[in-house]
């Protein structure tokens, strides 16, 4: 007899916002946005009463601010989320043997199997219940028998809820739901979807799959397998410690600022680069230097999360500052970035205006379609990729 698959997804809600509400309880019940600059600056994240007013992240602060006047402005405190994040991550690694991190307040939990002696919905209610009583935050869970529909019904649980879909009850539950509400089907694919009539998921549900293949090729399968609730992809085991890192040694010792700045900055955009292909963010950033005579030094610090350069590479070459008196020749220099979190880009909205989030995603997408380096920093440019050797370890 086939194991049920007993899949539960976690989603702080509104996690930022609530985490300041924690720090000032004069924010509760107010529109709030956290993010940049009211002039230049974008929405990192924003409260449910703020949405209500049709306010998203990612949004320019301006456009939110003409939408609701009214609304808080609160500039975020990285170290702050990054805390709280590892708080509940703590409690659920405590208490479950199989989970995956996602992001910096996402998570999905396997309890396959578990059913046979526990009660697992009574369990995912009981960590959601000591979640918010240890570390004060709202909290919603779905639990069903797929990632996918997992995380549909935290959705339609939030905010500060929970739902059970049971086994075969998904199609059933997802039918009536807009086909935007199935995660990662992207703009794109839902106009398309429009064109035929299909709107609901239940009018996907009715659509044979080799239409869909016919439109979208490989990725028709895809869609059909999820808006029937079938999504068979398996949990990757959350781990703390990981860094990437790349060095290089000279041919001929090296003491000339420039040169060594120039490697650095390359360095860092290929890292940078890396951590981004993977949906990942860094808070802590090291060099490491080499000298003539073999004696190797490493300096790092703790920084706000991100994996954007123009954050990054001020922070390589104020180390590369503190660490090296200008004149002792180098060998050998390497750049680490180390505490990594699953998390998308969202994070570095605290900084960045809307014409460089643009261009970092113009970047990437050149990048990811055309290979790392298409296109770099022209301060990164003297040094080619060949002498690096960048690797990903525990």
């Amino acid at each position: 007899m086939e194991t049920k698959r007993c899949i539960v997804h976690i989603d702080l809600d509104s996690f930022f916002v609530s985490v300041e509400r924690k720090f000032n309880p004069g924010l509760i019940g107010k529109p709030v946005l956290i993010g940049g600059s009211a002039d230049r600056g974008v929405v990192a994240s924003c409260s449910y009463e703020a949405r209500k007013f049709g306010i998203h992240s990612a949004m320019p602060m301006k456009q939110a601010m003409k939408l609701c006047p009214q609304a808080i402005i609160i500039r975020g405190s990285h170290g702050r989320y990054s805390e709280a994040s590892g708080d509940v991550t703590r409690i659920i690694h405590n208490s479950v043997p199989l989970y995956q991190k996602t992001s910096v307040d996402e998570f999905y939990i396997d309890m396959t199997g578990m059913d046979r002696f526990h009660d697992c919905y009574g369990l995912a209610t009981d960590l959601r219940a000591r979640i918010t009583r240890e570390t004060g935050l709202p909290i919603s869970f779905g639990m069903a028998s797929c990632k996918t529909v997992a995380k549909m019904a935290t959705n339609a649980a939030k905010p500060n809820g929970q739902l059970l879909i049971e086994h075969g009850k998904e199609k059933e539950f997802m039918a009536p739901l807009s086909i935007r509400k199935i995660p990662m089907l992207g703009e794109k694919t839902c106009q398309k979807l429009y064109q035929f009539g299909i709107e609901k998921i239940g009018d996907l549900q009715r659509v044979e799959l080799k239409f869909l293949e016919t439109v979208f090729g490989k990725h028709g399968r895809y869609i059909w397998e999820r808006a029937n609730g079938i999504d068979e992809s398996e949990l990757i085991p959350h781990s703390d410690r990981k860094s990437i890192s790349t060095e290089n040694t000279f041919e001929t010792n090296v003491t000339d600022q420039k040169t060594l700045e120039t490697v650095l900055v390359s360095m860092t955009e290929e890292l940078a680069y890396k951590l981004r292909k993977e949906n990942k963010v860094a808070s802590c950033l090291a060099i490491k230097i080499r000298y003539a005579n073999f004696e190797t030094h490493t300096v790092q610090e703790k920084i706000a999360l991100t994996a954007a350069e123009h954050i990054l590479i001020p922070g390589v070459k104020n180390l590369l500052k503190k660490t090296w008196n200008g004149h002792r020749p180098i060998r050998l220099i390497g750049v680490r970035l180390s505490n990594l979190c699953s998390g998308s880009y969202q994070i570095n909205l605290f900084e960045d205006n809307e014409e460089r989030i643009r261009l970092y995603q113009a970047m990437d997408k050149i990048n990811f379609k055309f290979g790392e380096k298409t296109v770099c920093r022209a301060a990164g440019m003297a040094i080619g990729t060949r002498n690096f050797n960048p690797f990903l370890r525990d």
